[in-house]
């Protein structure tokens, strides 16, 4: 049986190729979690505080990182003036039924698909709010 910290080596090198491969700050903490645990085993530290280590570690870098690191590395967002519909009311168009996959509306002069937030059905001639945007669907809400 090989030594643990071996284990530990080998993972902060699976963490590190899986940096190195995203370049998005995705496990680069995990890395620092097993290094620091490849050290207490080192040492000879019991199997559980290698693996506190680990996730103290690992959590702390994240906590510490997590947001620095989105903005600076995963600010790829570009603006559209879709979010400008938000919050506005618009007309259905089709049944909005969320497990037949229907439902369209008009809103900003554009044809939308359309979800229900709530899940109920939402027939052809309702008034909706939309709520978001999910990649080319809109996410609606029945006006009362």
């Amino acid at each position: 049986m090989l030594p643990a910290y071996i284990y530990w080596l080998a993972l902060v090198i699976l963490f590190g190729i899986a940096e190195a491969a995203t370049l998005g700050l995705t496990s680069i903490w995990f890395a620092l979690g097993a290094l620091g645990a490849m050290v207490v085993a080192i040492f000879d530290g019991a199997l559980l505080l290698q693996i506190a280590v680990f996730v103290v570690i690992s959590g702390v870098a994240v906590w510490l990182t997590r947001g620095w690191g989105q903005k600076r590395f995963n600010d790829s967002r570009e603006p559209t003036n879709a979010d400008r519909i938000l919050g506005q009311r618009c007309h259905v168009l089709e049944d909005i039924d969320n497990d037949l996959g229907t439902g369209v509306v008009k809103a900003d002069g554009k044809i939308w698909t359309a979800r229900s937030m709530t899940g109920a059905v939402i027939p052809a001639g309702s008034t909706v709010t939309i709520r978001a945007i999910e990649g080319v669907k809109v996410l609606v809400t029945p006006v009362n």
